[in-house]
């Protein structure tokens, strides 16, 4: 991944806004911090902690070029501004990975409780159910018959219960899967069984042309 990721961008942006204006500006250099700019940092950490985790991701993504996979990093599809971090195409054609990185508390496990991905005591369950939606809205905006779109959490800090987790969401027929990082690479490289680089090549383009690179709105 090169350059600022959209998690990275929305730290500066709210770091910048915290300094925004004369009064504040100056408040910031007598190194006074208001309610508010405290406020701005603490979500602002939290933001750079999600782009760390989404530049690990796209590091160990690398790896499946050389297998054939097309990868494609913080896109987001035509009108519409939520990012999906990273987008795979698979050496086969026949399968689009929506994957979404998240980097959660590292002294918590993550776990099936009662059907829900909880992370500690902390129910996680609607990041499964926000990957599993942007998996659906890529597939209708796709629009290719015979292309299979899979939904995949990975969880960077928090270790996940024997590396795996299957799990469902609301308003999508398939799994969703919740992965350590080092689960993701052995269970996309073994997923495609042969090659075709034509129908990928085809599959990327369409990709290509919906899902756009994103950038923060004004």
């Amino acid at each position: 991944m090169s350059g600022q990721n959209s998690a990275a961008a929305r730290a500066a942006a709210l770091r910048a806004g915290a300094r925004r204006g004369l009064w504040r500006r100056l408040l910031a250099f007598l190194g006074v911090r208001t309610a508010g700019a405290r406020q701005a940092e603490s979500q602002a950490a939290r933001w750079q902690h999600g782009a760390a985790g989404e530049e690990v991701t796209a590091r160990m993504l690398t790896a499946l070029e050389a297998r054939g996979w097309a990868i494609r990093h913080d896109r987001r599809l035509r009108g519409r501004q939520f990012n999906v971090d990273h987008v795979l195409v698979s050496p086969c054609g026949t399968a689009v990975v929506v994957l979404d990185t998240k980097a959660w508390h590292r002294g918590r496990p993550t776990a099936l409780v009662g059907g829900r991905v909880c992370c500690g005591t902390e129910d996680r369950h609607s990041q499964v159910e926000k990957v599993a939606e942007y998996a659906r809205l890529v597939d209708q905006a796709l629009g290719l018959p015979g292309v299979a779109v899979w939904p995949l959490l990975v969880v960077h800090g928090s270790p996940v219960a024997s590396g795996y987790l299957e799990t469902r969401a609301p308003g999508w027929d398939g799994p969703v899967y919740v992965l350590g990082p080092d689960r993701l690479l052995p269970t996309l490289a073994g997923a495609p069984k042969a090659t075709d680089p034509r129908r990928a090549a085809v599959v990327a383009a369409r990709v290509d042309f919906v899902l756009l690179p994103y950038t923060e709105p004004d």
